[in-house]
Formats: structure tokens, sequence, C-alpha cells
């Protein structure tokens, strides 16, 4: 049977765990050349052998996201080696400090302004030149539910994924007829490099039942499930997709706040 992305040309950050190491894995084994990047070394070496482990393989390049420089020799090294991109996954993110709003220091605003919303436009605005030249492609970027509204994140984090969704509706309107696409996926509660401190100090203090208890389907999200939505929007299954926000979250995001049992 062929895969979903056979014949596609992909590049992947914050590809050395969680939500970018699962699109790596889903992507190569639906048929794309992947290449996957990531800051973490150790960590993209980790993801390219559990993808050989599946029988496939993936390049990977040490970088950040928010590098301009880095990720454009990318983006060119990429070209050249495959004749052009097909898909770009703009998922490399930081938390910041888990603080409360009068605590949040400037530098710390900035560093996480840095990676998660000046490296979606450094992704989406390298993607979009070499996509152009071909025949299109599609962008996708991932934001989260706390930049839909407050309480689901630190301040810097959440203000930088509401960027996101900005950023993406702006890019698929100014890239109007190129035949490239730009959409987000706002995960909610999901286990990954990044969060991997808020799960472990809830299973610390012996309260692992109530992780993800907010949402209708009272559990946190895996990886491989935000990887599928990003599958789709990958896919030429989603040709009429633009410019959206694709909310993944158990349904946390459909409601108020509201106390669990009771009606109102």
């Amino acid at each position: 049977m062929p895969g979903k992305l056979d014949g596609k040309r992909a590049i992947v950050t914050g590809a050395a765990s969680g939500i970018g190491r699962a699109s790596v894995l889903r992507f190569v084994a639906e048929g794309a050349v992947v290449a996957a990047v990531d800051i973490n070394g150790k960590g993209m070496a980790e993801t390219a052998a559990l993808v050989e482990a599946e029988g496939g393989r993936c390049t990977t390049h040490e970088a950040s996201a928010s590098d301009e420089a880095a990720m454009s020799q990318i983006f060119d090294q990429f070209a050249g080696e495959h004749g052009g991109l097909d898909v770009m996954i703009a998922n490399a993110g930081i938390i910041g400090q888990l603080v409360r709003f009068p605590e949040v220091t400037v530098d710390d605003f900035r560093r996480v302004l840095d990676v998660n919303l000046i490296g979606p436009f450094i992704a989406i605005q390298g993607a979009a030149r070499l996509m152009k030249e071909g025949t299109g492609g599609s962008i996708v970027c991932t934001a989260s539910v706390a930049g839909l509204r407050s309480g689901a994140g630190p301040t810097p984090y959440s203000a930088s994924k509401a960027g996101v969704i900005n950023l993406v509706q702006t890019a698929a309107n100014q890239l109007s007829g190129t035949g490239v696409r730009v959409n987000a996926i706002c995960p909610g509660l999901v286990e990954t490099g990044m969060t991997k401190i808020l799960f472990d100090g809830a299973r610390a203090a012996g309260k692992a039942d109530k992780i993800g208890q907010l949402n209708p389907q009272r559990r946190a999200g895996e990886s491989e499930e935000i990887a599928a939505a990003a599958l789709f929007l990958a896919s030429d299954e989603s040709s009429y997709v633009n410019g959206q926000a694709l909310v993944v979250d158990g349904g946390l995001s459909s409601t108020h706040p509201f106390v669990p049992g009771q009606l109102f």
C-alpha cells in the first residue's frame, strides 16, 4: 500500500524528542525523505537510530531553529540533494521559566519568543522560498492551546504560541496563489522533552492520575497523536486546508472552566 507521503521531501525541526521525533518516524514510514533538525545532538542520534530500527533512514542536522544562517544552509543543502522541498514541520519550541507573570524576566521572554516565534518565521520564509520554485507545498507549525486563551501555560510561552497562530494566518494569505499552504497544530497536554518536568512533578507528588483531568477524555495526549495530525496537514488529503489552527487537545479548549460532574 502506498504511503501518504510517497515522493514527498520534508524537514522537521525539534526532532530530538516528543512530537518532532514522532513526526519523523511517521513521515519516514509514510514514504517521505526526511531531514531532522534539533539543537540536541544526542537526541537526534536517538531519533535516527529509532528510524533505522524501523527499516528507514533520515538525515540529521544539529542546529537551532532560531539560527537564520544555520537554517538557510540546511534548506539550501536539502534542496540541492533532493531537488526541492514539499513539507516543512516547524516544531521546535521551549517552555521557558515556570514562574508567575510578576516574576517573568525580559530575558526569558525574549528567549522564548526567539525559539517559539522567530523560529517558525524563519522556517516558513525559508521553506516557502523553495516551495514556490516547485509546485507548492505544506508548512505546519506547532502552536498550542496555550496560544488560544489564558490558563494553559506560562506567559511568554502562551504569547509566543498565540503569535504562531497569527503568523500562520498571515503567511497563508501573503503566500496566496503560490501553492504553499501554511497551517498550525494546537496540541493540548502532551508528554514531551519540554513538558517532562510537569509530568515528573505530578508523578512525584502522587498525582499521576490527575494528569489531563480537565479535558473530556481525562488523559494527556500522545506525541504520535499529534504526529498523525501533522501527517494529515502535510499530505494531499488536506489540500484545501490553509491558514488554520487545528486543535488536538482531547476537548480541553471546547469549554469554559467548570467543575467536573456539574452541569454549569
